[in-house]
């Protein structure tokens, strides 16, 4: 059996038809099990308080809003390369679903940086690269939502999206570039230090529950996508019917 047999919309919709509810029952018990962990379950960090719990939205959502972006450069790559339109509409449908994590993890972020820094914002090569990737994420929807044509507007928002990847991959290792940036560099995969340690790593205590959070971001997102595919399939479908009607 052959991955691409998956592009037929038919085969689509029926495959995530049957794992939807299971990914969505999963998406919901993980977070459950994660947020209440970590948010009544953990101990207060020793310098940072019991604000350092906002990590258990902050970490799986900017995660998953610069993962959500390369999942649509994949599809994108995927319908300018074989023209399966079934790619084009999971790119499509990924978009409001990763800025509305982008959007989670500036808003925490925030949160999280005033009590640190001493303010809400600061021009952060982390941060600003974070927010240029939420301004892509905005122009590729409304790129979309411009052109008529679905092919057209596929083939704009691919390259749109091959663009956007560079902003993508710039949020996630900035710090590497940067060294003078205000953010932390990488700590979450750095589990069994003590938190807040001179490497800044990831204390056990909050990397646990921290894992289960992400899984529970992970599994949502991918039931969000499977949906919103569905609902894009079954659009292009009615557009294709209405269009056909008015021919004849």
């Amino acid at each position: 059996m052959s991955i691409w047999e998956y592009a037929n919309p038919v085969k689509f919709i029926r495959t995530t038809d049957r794992v939807l509810p299971w990914i969505s029952v999963l998406a919901f018990a993980s977070l459950a099990i994660g947020l209440i962990w970590g948010f009544f379950f953990t101990p207060d960090d020793f310098r940072q308080g019991s604000t350092v719990k906002i990590i258990y939205l902050h970490v799986p959502s900017a995660l998953m809003a610069i993962n959500a972006w390369l999942m649509m450069l994949v599809a994108s790559l995927i319908w300018i390369v074989r023209r399966h339109h079934v790619s084009a509409l999971a790119a499509r449908a990924a978009a409001p679903v990763g800025a509305a994590m982008t959007i989670i993890g500036l808003a925490t972020g925030a949160i999280w940086g005033q009590p640190m820094w001493g303010t809400w914002w600061a021009w952060d090569p982390r941060l600003t690269s974070f927010l240029i990737l939420f301004l892509f994420y905005l122009g590729y929807m409304a790129l979309w939502e411009a052109i008529e044509d679905d092919d057209t507007a596929a083939d704009l928002t691919s390259i749109l999206c091959l663009v956007g990847s560079v902003f993508a991959l710039l949020s996630r290792y900035a710090v590497n570039f940067w060294n003078q940036g205000l953010h932390q560099g990488a700590s979450v995969m750095r589990a069994g230090a003590i938190a807040g340690d001179t490497e800044e790593r990831v204390s056990n205590v909050f990397f646990l529950p921290l894992m289960v959070c992400i899984l529970g971001f992970v599994l949502l997102f991918i039931a969000l996508v499977f949906l919103r595919t569905q609902t894009e399939i079954r659009a292009r479908r009615t557009r294709a019917l209405i269009a056909r009607e008015r021919q004849t």
